[in-house]
């Protein structure tokens, strides 16, 4: 398979052109690696000396996964269970699995190769298997990594209306059983969401964040790539995650802390000026 350094198993190809991940690529389970500079190859691997190994890697995700155009709303190539209920000017691409019971408003996009299991609900105008937001920067602008990834909702998800969950770039966006999302919600690729987790309306989750099972992120909480927020978290509403959390706690603030600690931080400056004054 072909792989990015986050989501790379045994077998896989994927590319480094970072000296900053190296390391972490030449120690991770990949099989073959695209890099740009001469370095002891590690046992077990296979090293492809390349100018530019994101532009060879995305070659060879084109040739592997080709885009093709899609003119009819159901691809011929869907499996769909009979059960399944379908609202009018859904899209549904190639080779999607849809389980039994599952319900499709209106609108709503599942892009190629994305998978619901039984008694999934996507709301109006959501769109389920986008291409990843993953860039490479230029002289000449930004050029995209070819998604092949795909999308998991797993038994009794609901997906609310206006939500965005997009397609890993080789491997998959999973939002686990029983978990919940509110409207005009955005999950990026390769994100891992466990069970019976809620996510309420505006919240945003970068590309490549495991979430635990029965976390709670609240309104608008934005959270950065490559965090893992553990088990029963609690994350209270405009908080910004740029590290990880803690099993079991409550989170407040921008970057979010302990709750306790951050509202005596609050109680704190509101004294400021009292301070101030009597200086």
């Amino acid at each position: 398979g072909l792989n990015e350094i986050h989501r790379v198993e045994p077998g896989d190809l994927m590319f480094v052109d970072h000296p900053k991940y190296y390391e972490k690529a030449l120690k991770s389970n990949a099989t073959t690696i695209l890099i740009d500079q001469t370095v002891d190859c590690p046992e077990g691997k296979g090293l492809i000396l390349s100018d530019h190994p994101f532009d060879d890697y995305n070659q060879l995700a084109r040739y592997f996964s080709p885009f093709s155009p899609q003119t009819e709303p159901i691809h011929a190539t869907a499996s769909i269970h009979h059960s399944a209920i379908i609202f009018p000017n859904v899209f549904i691409g190639k080779n999607v699995i849809i389980g039994k019971n599952v319900m499709l408003y209106s609108g709503s996009v599942i892009g190629d190769n994305c998978i619901l299991d039984d008694n999934v609900i996507v709301g109006s105008n959501s769109v389920i298997g986008h291409f990843a937001f993953y860039y490479k920067r230029k002289k000449t602008g930004y050029d995209r990594m070819h998604s092949i990834g795909n999308v998991h909702l797993k038994q009794g998800v609901e997906i609310g209306a206006l939500c965005t969950i997009d397609a890993g770039v080789s491997a998959t966006t999973e939002i686990g059983e029983g978990t919940k999302i509110d409207n005009l919600v955005q999950v990026g690729h390769d994100t891992i969401v466990g069970k019976n987790c809620l996510m309420a309306a505006g919240v945003g989750v970068a590309g490549c964040v495991i979430i635990k099972d029965n976390v709670t992120l609240w309104g608008q909480v934005g959270c950065a790539s490559d965090i893992t927020i553990e088990e029963g978290v609690t994350v209270l509403a405009q908080s910004g995650i740029a590290k990880n959390l803690e099993a079991g706690k409550t989170y407040f603030g921008s970057p979010c802390g302990e709750f306790r600690a951050k509202y005596k931080e609050l109680a704190a400056l509101k004294k400021l000026p009292e301070i101030i004054d009597n200086l």
